[in-house]
């Protein structure tokens, strides 16, 4: 089969290698791709919002299937324009993408359906929601509605820090049109978790559990990136509590988009809170997570591309996956000021060293090649991961391997998997 793989991050990268073992595959296109796919398989130089290059792209090569990685060429109806022309294409429609694209669609959704989820309101007008947010005694969080690389939360814990908060997004505009309509809802305490499924319109096969780290800072300080670590399994998630998860969210939202009649196909990611009173979404995302995808596809001992083959043609309940039973733990090297303002440019060193290493993959996410080396190109730079037997030596592993790793700048925390140790 010839791929095209719509993405260039580190998700993109983890995705590329495991579909290049895949007995299937005849050729793999990545658009744009980065330094790591072309490792696997063949850049392209298309940008992966350009609707219509790709799709002219997937015609002129006669691409059997169109992989979305990323949530903006979904949002932007790629998978559309790709059915249209008759190129078969794994990932929702731009209308069941709204899930992650418009969260105060995601919330009427949820409330239509009776998924837990924290109390919410939703503000068009910045006053409306200042006065909302000043009446309040408890923590809140206030999030822009549209995509905002998931850099558009903030975790307030006064009135004073969510009014600040709400008049970043809606007058000064930080991420643009995303933040003209904002959520203000209750927050949640507890663990976060990351659920993610296969979904083919009716049938729903949950992955194995993850746990992200989205704060810049050890202990889960400052401000909230597009996620600094991830590890798989998730030991907070019991069997049973997975068989609630699955009852009480991931089957009544999928019923709930069928009725909505935006039937949902592709990979559903359901962001997670395990409170004292059970898990509650966080957010919905409509794509792979990252940096969860590189723990788990890791883990992922079956054929992805047949995974994505089966829900394209509506066959999932025919698929059966098989997981590495190690755990695996990947932890993010990022440009020094992300998710600030960072320099890019800077030489990478080690990546030799580390490729020789067992079990140890170090997945490219911001990166690009400069006069026969290796530089960083973006906040997220690299995915280092690594299997261990268990948790502690998985992440034992990892950090040895992040060690190995140099570029001027370079930070990571230094506590990825430290809840599931403790």
């Amino acid at each position: 089969m010839k791929i095209l793989l719509v993405g260039g991050g580190g998700r993109e990268h983890a995705i590329a290698w495991k579909l290049s073992q895949s007995k299937k595959l005849k050729q793999l296109y990545i658009a744009p791709g980065n330094p790591g796919t072309a490792e696997v398989g063949t850049n392209v130089g298309i940008a992966e919002n350009d609707i219509d290059s790709l799709t002219a792209f997937a015609k002129e090569k006669r691409i059997d299937l169109v992989v979305v990685g990323p949530e903006e060429p979904l949002a932007a109806g790629l998978v559309d324009c790709l059915e249209a022309e008759g190129i078969r294409a794994f990932g929702p429609t731009q209308e069941a993408a709204r899930l992650e694209a418009d969260k105060a669609f995601a919330k009427q959704i949820m409330r239509a359906n009776s998924i837990p989820t924290a109390e919410a309101r939703i503000f068009t007008n910045f006053e409306d929601a200042k006065l909302y947010i000043a009446s309040r005694d408890e923590p809140v969080v206030v999030k822009a509605a549209g995509l905002a690389k998931g850099k558009g939360v903030f975790v307030c814990d006064d009135p004073a820090e969510g009014i600040l908060a709400a008049e970043k997004l809606m007058v000064d505009k930080i991420f643009g049109p995303a933040g003209s309509t904002i959520v203000v809802e209750d927050k949640l305490l507890g663990q976060e978790v990351s659920i993610l499924a296969f979904v083919d319109g009716r049938t729903i096969y949950v992955m194995e559990s993850a746990q992200d780290h989205k704060p810049i800072g050890d202990g889960d300080t400052g401000p909230n990136t597009g996620g600094m670590g991830a590890y798989s399994p998730a030991p907070i998630v019991s069997e049973q509590m997975m068989d609630q998860i699955v009852r009480e969210i991931l089957v009544p939202i999928v019923d709930g988009m069928n009725r909505n009649e935006t039937p949902y196909k592709g990979v559903l990611y359901a962001g997670l809170m395990i409170t004292p009173g059970g898990p509650r979404v966080l957010e919905f995302n409509v794509r792979f997570g990252d940096p969860e995808a590189q723990p788990i596809l890791m883990r992922m001992k079956s054929d992805l591309l047949e995974v994505f083959e089966a829900v394209c043609r509506e066959q999932l309940s025919e698929v059966t996956l098989e997981w590495e039973p190690r755990p695996a733990v990947c932890v993010v090297m990022a440009s020094g000021g992300y998710p600030g303002p960072y320099e890019k440019g800077k030489v990478i060193t080690g990546l030799d060293r580390v490729a020789h290493l067992k079990d140890v993959k170090v997945f490219h996410a911001g990166t690009a090649e400069q006069d026969g080396q290796i530089v960083t190109a973006g906040g997220r730079v690299l995915g280092v991961t690594a299997l261990g037997a268990n948790i502690a030596e998985a992440k034992k592993r990892a950090y040895e391997a992040v060690e190995m790793i140099h570029f001027d700048g370079a930070y990571y925390r230094r506590d990825i998997a430290d809840k599931a140790l403790r």
